[in-house]
């Protein structure tokens, strides 16, 4: 298993060894022993998966304290693009965002510690995304930002006429507005 650090510190890129033979392939998603010598000490209570077309786009949202998640994310099948953004108010590098392609063909994933706002964007039809969380999911400490706030600026890779978002995603508040409770 190959760690990758990214610009902002927490977020790590996860290429997990793959063994290829003429049956297809095999590799360990996911290994509590190696993901902890990496600095991942997660305990991972909440599995989810969403099924998406080309054009979906999923996000910003995280989940305030006592019940904030860190997510570790992957493609079983299609290409996304994913994305985190920094709300941990003491960060320099807070209000940043990275992002990076995860496809069922590069086999990466993707590390979101909590303190990062998250999303993604479908590349391809009939996307499956998965997702181990560190808590479990609770409405009431649900936070979010506009995927299209002109402060965040960020690429998502849609164009946004032809964007498919929920109504929840489009009620969002911009980035500007959030208290961010990290």
């Amino acid at each position: 298993m190959n760690i990758i650090e990214t610009p902002i510190k927490d977020l790590l890129i996860i290429e997990p060894k793959i063994w290829k033979d003429d049956r297809g392939y095999f590799f360990e998603s996911y290994n509590k022993k190696a993901f902890k010598d990496a600095g991942i000490d997660a305990e991972f209570v909440q599995d989810n998966q969403s099924f998406s077309q080309k054009g979906a786009l999923r996000g910003l949202h995280a989940q305030a304290n006592p019940y904030a998640q860190g997510k570790l994310v992957r493609v079983i099948q299609g290409k996304v693009l994913d994305i985190a953004v920094d709300i941990r108010k003491n960060s320099p590098t807070y209000g940043e965002h990275f992002s990076l392609e995860l496809s069922s063909e590069n086999f990466k994933m993707f590390w979101v510690p909590p303190g990062f706002l998250h999303g993604f964007s479908t590349l391809e039809d009939n996307t499956i995304f998965s997702y181990k969380c560190t808590n479990l999911y609770q409405r009431d400490a649900e936070i979010g930002v506009m995927w299209n706030d002109k402060d965040l600026n960020i690429d998502w890779k849609v164009d946004s006429k032809d964007a498919l978002l929920s109504c929840k995603d489009i009620a969002l508040q911009n980035f500007k507005d959030l208290k961010s409770p990290f």
